[in-house]
């Protein structure tokens, strides 16, 4: 386990790479499953395409999805001016601050938001704007409660209208902002996983993005089970490092949802856990994290800090027997299911707990995603960075994928 002293000698600059803006995925590929993949397997790197995918992972094994599905989390609304005003939704504060609590509320909502043009929107100004929802006009109104913490109230007319609706019918899909170009109607249904379920991200798991029906059909035929978990994926992702001292950076935090039977099926599981994807395998790694807090310190808020897996514990339980202490308890609290919130910040010296391999495509340079990769392959990953650069993978969120084996 790494100790604090080291963590903070972790320098970013070690961490950069030339990516140019050629080798960036604009767009999405016709078929999914058609991306190239790179699988790392004890230090040997081969070149694949991802429908390819089921015969790399072992019978047997159990591979861990993130179930979220983004929001058209950009609002655009016209003051009588003329001047437009972009409201992005980051966070619910009011009726709760539990995502899939918010996104079925009928009547008001607050959110705290970025908001472009905030010096135009005036005190006590409310912004309306038409949507249609089942072939009726209704009135979405925006006014801001808290400038300072950029707090957006919204309410509209109707009756029986949940905010997730309200939010599909106004707002636009909330593409990176280093694609440099406008949503567009396809990126609607290629920027969502074919297994979004729980409404609330506002960027999407995008290792899940080259998963086909039919991927997923040949994952079990060959015997791997699948779990899922919920991990709403918030505008943090995209905020880059700015400490050379890597240590320093504000880690974002996001919220998680595990259901019981999952993590029952996760205490039981023998055999390999694939995380498919970053945010998966925070989920799954905050998870563990959540068990040693219940079983050591009998702490039963979910809420794991940035630099907490790096403190100096005496011993740490097996991962089944920190799930177990969650399922007891669950058990004894009754709970089908229970949310937490993770700033855990996995870097070089991370003592992974839960996973054994990792999907996920390739990430910005000196970006958080780039300390995870290289501290699940032990400080290789530009190796494989290279490799990939050099035979034209597509990079970031609509680009190509890799199957990373831990060592």
């Amino acid at each position: 386990m790494a100790k604090l002293s080291t963590i903070e000698d972790i320098k970013l600059s070690d961490y950069e790479y030339t990516l140019p803006e050629e080798k960036i995925a604009k767009f999405p590929l016709e078929n999914r499953a058609d991306s190239k993949l790179i699988q790392y397997l004890s230090g040997n790197i081969s070149h694949h395409r991802f429908f390819e995918i089921p015969k790399f992972i072992p019978e047997g094994s159990m591979m861990v999805f993130n179930n979220t599905k983004v929001i058209p989390a950009r609002l655009i609304f016209q003051r009588e001016s003329g001047a437009k005003i972009e409201i992005f939704l980051l966070k619910p504060i009011h009726p709760s601050s539990v995502i899939s609590e918010v996104m079925v509320n009928t009547s008001c909502v607050i959110w705290e938001t970025f908001i472009g043009n905030l010096k135009k929107w005036r005190e006590n100004e409310i912004l309306q704007g038409q949507i249609t929802i089942h072939g009726k006009t209704e009135i979405i109104n925006a006014r801001i409660v808290n400038r300072s913490e950029k707090q957006v109230e919204f309410t509209w007319t109707g009756t029986n209208i949940p905010f997730v609706t309200i939010v599909e019918a106004a707002g636009e899909v909330p593409i990176p902002p280093y694609l440099n170009r406008k949503a567009t109607i396809e990126d609607r249904t290629r920027y969502q996983t074919v297994y979004s379920k729980k409404e609330g991200a506002v960027a999407a798991p995008t290792a899940g993005l080259h998963f086909t029906d039919a991927v997923l059909q040949d994952l079990k035929e060959k015997g791997v089970k699948e779990e899922f978990l919920t991990l709403h994926v918030s505008a943090g992702t995209f905020q880059p490092i700015k400490e050379e001292q890597v240590a320093f950076h504000p880690m974002h935090s996001e919220q998680m949802v595990f259901d019981l039977e999952t993590i029952q099926n996760l205490a039981n599981h023998k055999d390999k856990i694939i995380a498919v994807g970053t945010t998966s395998m925070r989920s799954l790694e905050s998870l563990y994290w959540f068990g040693v807090m219940v079983k050591l310190e009998g702490k039963t808020l979910f809420e794991i800090p940035k630099l907490y897996p790096y403190s100096d514990f005496e011993i740490l339980p097996e991962r089944r027997e920190s799930f177990s202490a969650i399922l007891e308890y669950m058990k004894e609290k009754d709970l089908n299911e229970i949310t937490g919130s993770t700033e855990i910040m996995i870097m070089p010296g991370y003592d992974f707990k839960v996973c054994d391999a990792l999907v996920t495509n390739f990430h910005q340079p000196s970006s958080t995603l780039i300390l995870l990769v290289a501290a699940f392959t032990k400080g290789n990953w530009r190796k494989i960075y290279n490799e990939a650069l050099k035979n034209d993978y597509r990079f970031l969120s609509y680009g190509d994928s890799s199957l990373l084996w831990g060592n």
